[in-house]
């Protein structure tokens, strides 16, 4: 169960991150670059807006994946503890939009997806909130 917490505390502070911070700036590891390389280098086609559980859960697709996981034993610490990625970047966390993942597909798809823009709407979003909260004296 604390696995579970950590996970959800993981997602939860990644998420305030990309709606605070403009996410082409944010750096995940200190490999960020490996990491970005290496994925798309193995995994150049994938669509990362809106991910299709069998491209990360199938056979076929962990025959690909743990190759790719695997060579980062060592250099991204806990690179296979288990964290929670949304399905669909441009939506928080829910139960429907959140799927289990090791932690390197994680920073390899939220890397992805804060350098290709992807993770753009998030932040606009929030930041449209806060601008419209101040415009009519609220808090965001």
């Amino acid at each position: 169960m604390i696995w579970a917490m950590k996970a959800y505390q993981h997602a939860e502070v990644y998420f305030n991150l990309i709606s605070s911070v403009d996410p082409k700036f944010l750096k995940l590891t200190k490999v960020d670059d490996q990491i970005y390389a290496e994925f798309r280098k193995s995994f150049g086609d994938l669509k990362i807006d809106v991910l299709d559980p069998e491209e990360l859960k199938s056979e076929p697709a962990k025959a690909k994946w743990r190759p790719f996981c695997m060579q980062f034993d060592g250099v991204v610490e806990d690179f296979n503890y288990g964290t929670l990625l949304r399905l669909d970047c441009s939506k928080d966390y829910t139960e429907e939009n959140t799927i289990f993942v090791t932690r390197i597909q994680f920073f390899a798809i939220e890397t992805a997806r804060n350098r290709e823009g992807y993770n753009n709407a998030v932040y606009s979003r929030a930041m449209d909130t806060q601008s419209a909260a101040a415009e009519t004296g609220g808090s965001a």
